[in-house]
């Protein structure tokens, strides 16, 4: 059987924190040690030194993504170290054949990347003519946090070529054999590698799948189309997804109710009057199993919820409460384990007069929410996702927990410490 190469992308922007990790993986199975674009545009081509010191045997790539200037930025690659580069096949044909020319030229072979290219099987034919070593085949990262994932583009490739196909993005040991099939002949392995508590056991895992053609399930390191959004976001916290999203604050002043309450689900909107609890008991017989009634409410007493309507609510299978306003009973909604997450609480409800309405847009701590909406609750608070925003605030939840599982493993190996990960005087910004 043709041989499978596994690249491995260190996508870090520390060089120390890509040489420990990458000191882990690469006895496993990797044959292309990869300085990725975060890198070199981090540290320059001395990581590319670094890396061609730290693994004599290995083949060290410089994923430049190459946009001008083809023949100089070849040479320097080759010369720090490099025995491969990768130029932008969306730059002028000239830089691509300039590229190719300079790595013939200094022995460095010359990969062309087709992200962003709209004919990308006519480029890939003539950059095989040119004389290029590879054709990269690139899921980009921000296509993948919105749920995208096919390997289309790298089959087509194939198909038209002879020279060898890298695939890369999303790609774990899950999904690896069919990005196999499809006909990649380097397989790139960014995250699920190097966000992987275990990175040497992850590095086995995906060798395994390439040799033997068998898939090894993942939880972690795939991501998520608008039917498996639930399932993410019940693996991740509002904290995850806050800062995936650029530190989106949860809803200022809404609470759990008890500790250790964790709820997922979409929103059923309701607007009342405090204390007038009939349409927040109404919207229980007309949610679905899995939603949470978010109930605006004036964030003050009377309640507008309790313990018979938390009865209601469990048996319809609901995930939960939200309430910008008053509940009561919270003795009993502790002991039935009922997520509800509300702004304060009162022993007095008020009356059932009817006003308000289901289903209409409501307005919480200033933040707009539709039905619809996905709702997540914790300890921490109660994030909102919009609707049109959710898949990929989840993808990126998920992205920001795999990180920090690496970080948390450095730390608590002793090889590392919060600090030293962040190198927050380094990034410090400039006044």
């Amino acid at each position: 059987m043709e041989k499978i190469l596994l690249q491995l992308a260190l996508d870090f922007v520390e060089l120390n924190r890509a040489l420990n990790v990458a000191a882990l993986a690469v006895p496993e199975g990797i044959d292309i040690v990869e300085a990725g674009t975060p890198l070199i545009k981090s540290e320059g081509l001395d990581a590319v030194r670094a890396l061609r010191r730290a693994f004599p045997g290995k083949h060290v790539l410089a994923d430049l993504k190459t946009a001008d200037a083809g023949r100089i930025e070849m040479e320097c690659a080759a010369k720090a170290g490099a025995d491969m580069a990768i130029c932008l096949g969306a730059c002028s044909d000239a830089t691509v054949r300039e590229s190719i020319e300079a790595g013939k030229n200094y022995g460095i072979q010359v990969g062309v990347d087709m992200l962003g290219v709209e004919d990308y099987v006519a480029l890939a034919k003539k950059c095989a003519d040119w004389g290029a070593a590879f054709i990269n085949v690139h899921l980009p990262i921000d296509d993948q946090m919105r749920g995208i994932l096919s390997f289309d583009r790298l089959r087509d490739i194939a198909r038209a070529v002879t020279i060898p196909v890298a695939a890369a993005g999303g790609i774990n040991s899950e999904n690896v054999v069919a990005a196999v099939e499809a006909g990649a002949r380097i397989i790139i392995i960014g995250g699920a590698i190097t966000k992987a508590k275990d990175p040497a056991q992850a590095t086995r895992d995906i060798r395994h799948a390439i040799n033997t053609r068998a898939a090894v399930p993942t939880e972690l390191f795939r991501r998520a189309d608008e039917s498996r959004i639930r399932e993410v976001l019940a693996r991740v916290s509002t904290a995850n997804i806050s800062d995936g999203a650029h530190r989106r604050p949860c809803l200022e002043g809404i609470r759990s109710l008890w500790p250790g309450a964790k709820m997922c689900g979409t929103a059923l909107t309701v607007r009342v009057a405090p204390g007038d609890f009939a349409k927040a008991v109404l919207a229980i017989d007309q949610a679905a199993e899995g939603d949470v009634i978010v109930i605006e409410a004036g964030g003050r007493p009377p309640a507008v919820w309790g313990e018979l309507a938390t009865e209601s609510a469990r048996v319809r299978k609901l995930a939960g409460v939200v309430i910008d306003g008053a509940i009561r009973d919270t003795a009993e909604i502790r002991r039935l384990a009922f997520p509800a997450f509300v702004r304060c609480v009162s022993s007095h409800a008020g009356e059932a007069k009817g006003f308000g309405e289901i289903g209409q847009p409501i307005v919480i701590s200033g933040q707009k929410i539709l039905t619809g909406d996905w709702i997540v609750g914790d300890d921490d608070g109660v994030i909102v996702l919009p609707k049109a925003e959710a898949v990929e605030m989840a993808n990126r939840a998920q992205d920001w927990l795999e990180r920090e599982n690496r970080q948390r493993e450095e730390i608590v190996s002793g090889r590392s410490s919060l600090g030293k990960i962040a190198e927050l005087q380094r990034w410090e910004k400039v006044s």
